[in-house]
């Protein structure tokens, strides 16, 4: 296969960063093209260069690089990838940014922070992307960071199917980790046709920093509780909650996340879960350490390349966003 296919006068050309390749290959497996080869290497100090072997030349240029760890290092390379593509007068560049760096910090909580979300959309456009493409960002509002179109792909169809087939959805009960997630959770809950239930997360007034308490808010006795959330990092506050379920005569927990993060201790604290599965997307890779039965990892790469070809064949990327709601 070659790196890009036509489509009258346009062509469509795939690149993929060194971060999380195999998505990359999958994704071009659906497009049916070929990633343009790429020459990408890192000098002794860190500073990373970077050539692509074919022209970009007036090519609708796709640019995949989730920001996985060490997440500073793909960044700078995709910005450094889209500088490339704009100096090699490609006709348009869209980043395809399956798991979005720094997108907690979206808001200032305090004095003196930075809103790091915007920061990233900012050098995303300064490099020269005309568009984005991502997928389940951590708050709807980072859309307006970036100055052009952004498409948000949801991984809600995918995780939600592959729970409603695998689980009687009369025992089903949809459960929040948290008031943040309760609006995902309610979209959950209108695809299975469960009911909803919360965590609810209490602190301690004379125990500084830390969660004391975790409320279940519903009936959860005897059910199946499948906890909803956007991507687990390091495990601690998804165990707690699943902690708090079977504590409240749950029968069974079953964890989905579109991003699975997965640093620091969530390794040990999914292996030592009382947890049945956790699901996860690929729009990051699974640390080898995590190799285990209980964890299952399916694939955005049909929703990715959908989406690439409505936007290389101007068709409607909406269509696709109806279909998670």
């Amino acid at each position: 296969m070659t790196g890009f296919k036509t489509t009258g006068e346009k062509k469509l050309m795939l690149f993929s960063g060194r971060a999380h390749p195999v998505l990359a290959e999958e994704v071009a497996k659906e497009l049916g093209v070929g990633i343009v080869p790429t020459k990408a290497f890192d000098f002794a100090n860190g500073e990373i260069y970077v050539r692509f072997q074919e022209s970009a030349r007036g090519a609708d240029c796709f640019l995949m690089q989730s920001h996985t760890a060490p997440i500073n290092k793909w960044i700078m390379e995709q910005l450094i990838m889209i500088d490339a593509l704009k100096r090699a007068s490609a006709r348009s560049i869209t980043v395809i940014v399956p798991f979005y760096g720094y997108a907690r910090q979206d808001k200032k909580h305090r004095g003196r922070e930075p809103i790091s979300a915007r920061l990233i959309a900012d050098l995303l456009r300064t490099a020269g992307a005309d568009r984005i493409l991502t997928v389940d960002l951590h708050t709807d509002q980072i859309q307006g960071f970036f100055d052009g179109p952004v498409d948000h792909l949801f991984a809600l169809p995918i995780l939600a199917d592959y729970v409603g087939e695998k689980v009687d959805r009369d025992k089903l009960t949809v459960v929040s980790p948290d008031a943040g997630r309760v609006r995902v959770a309610d979209r959950w809950c209108d695809r299975l046709g469960a009911p909803l239930a919360i965590v609810h997360k209490r602190r301690d007034p004379d125990v500084a920093n830390q969660v004391t308490v975790h409320e279940v808010v519903g009936d959860v006795r005897g059910r199946v509780c499948v906890l909803v959330d956007d991507m687990i990092d390091t495990g601690g506050t998804i165990c707690a909650a699943a902690d708090a379920l079977f504590a409240n005569g749950a029968e069974d927990v079953i964890v989905t996340a579109t991003h699975g993060v997965l640093s620091g201790p969530a390794a040990d604290r999914l292996k030592n879960s009382k947890v049945s599965e956790f699901v996860f997307t690929n729009t990051l890779p699974t640390p080898g350490e995590l190799d285990l039965d209980k964890i299952t990892v399916l694939s955005m790469a049909p929703t990715i390349a959908r989406a690439v070809r409505e936007v290389f064949e101007d068709g409607s990327v909406t269509s696709i966003f109806e279909e998670a709601h």
